[in-house]
C-alpha cells in the first residue's frame, strides 16, 4: 500500500441497537404475574356478585401485552456504521427486516451534533450537501459518545493519509 490511498481493511464499525430494559425472561415472569394477580381479582369479584369486572381485568394484561409485544419488535431496528478502506456506510435495517445503505467518502464527511435548548440532539453524518441522521433512537448521551467516536476514528483514518506519518 502507497501512503496515497487509504487504509485498507476494516477501521470502525458499531453496531446501533435500541435499548430495551426488560429483557425477555423479565417481560415473562412480568406477564405470569399480571395474569396471576388478574386472575385472584376476578375471582374476588365474581365472588361478591361483580361477574361482569373479570372481562376488563382480562382487556388491561391483554392491553399491556399488546404494547410490549410491539416495543420488542421495535427493537429488532438496527444501525450499523463502518469505516472501511476509503468507504464510511451506514446500513439501517428496519423492523421488518428491509435493508438500506448510504455511502460516504471519508476524507469530507463531517460529524455534526446538533444540540437543542430542551437537553435533547441529533447527530448528522454530511457530505457534498448530503446528510443522513444517525442513531436516533438512542439516547442523547449515547449519541455525544457516538459522535466523538465517529470523529475520533475519522481523524486516527485521515493521518494514516497522511505521507508524513509514513516518515517517522
Amino acid at each position: 500500500m502507497t501512503s496515497a490511498e487509504p487504509p485498507g481493511g476494516l477501521f470502525f464499525e458499531r453496531v446501533l441497537l435500541p435499548h430495551r430494559s426488560l429483557p425477555p425472561r423479565g417481560f415473562q415472569v412480568l406477564m405470569l404475574l399480571l395474569g396471576l394477580v388478574s386472575l385472584g381479582m376476578g375471582i374476588g369479584f365474581v365472588a361478591i356478585g361483580a361477574w361482569p369486572i373479570c372481562g376488563f381485568f382480562g382487556l388491561d394484561v391483554a392491553a399491556l401485552y399488546l404494547a410490549f409485544r410491539l416495543s420488542y419488535r421495535s427493537a429488532r431496528r438496527r444501525e450499523v456504521l463502518r469505516l472501511a478502506g476509503d468507504d464510511f456506510t451506514v446500513e439501517r435495517v428496519s423492523i421488518y427486516g428491509e435493508r438500506a445503505m448510504w455511502r460516504f467518502q471519508p476524507f469530507w464527511l463531517r460529524i455534526v451534533l446538533e444540540e437543542r435548548a430542551d437537553e435533547s440532539n441529533r447527530l448528522v453524518v454530511a457530505s457534498h450537501g448530503r446528510s443522513l441522521v444517525i442513531g436516533d433512537f438512542l439516547g442523547a448521551p449515547m449519541r455525544r459518545e457516538l459522535a466523538d467516536s465517529l470523529r475520533t476514528a475519522l481523524t486516527a483514518w485521515r493521518a494514516a493519509l497522511n505521507p508524513a506519518n509514513d516518515a517517522r
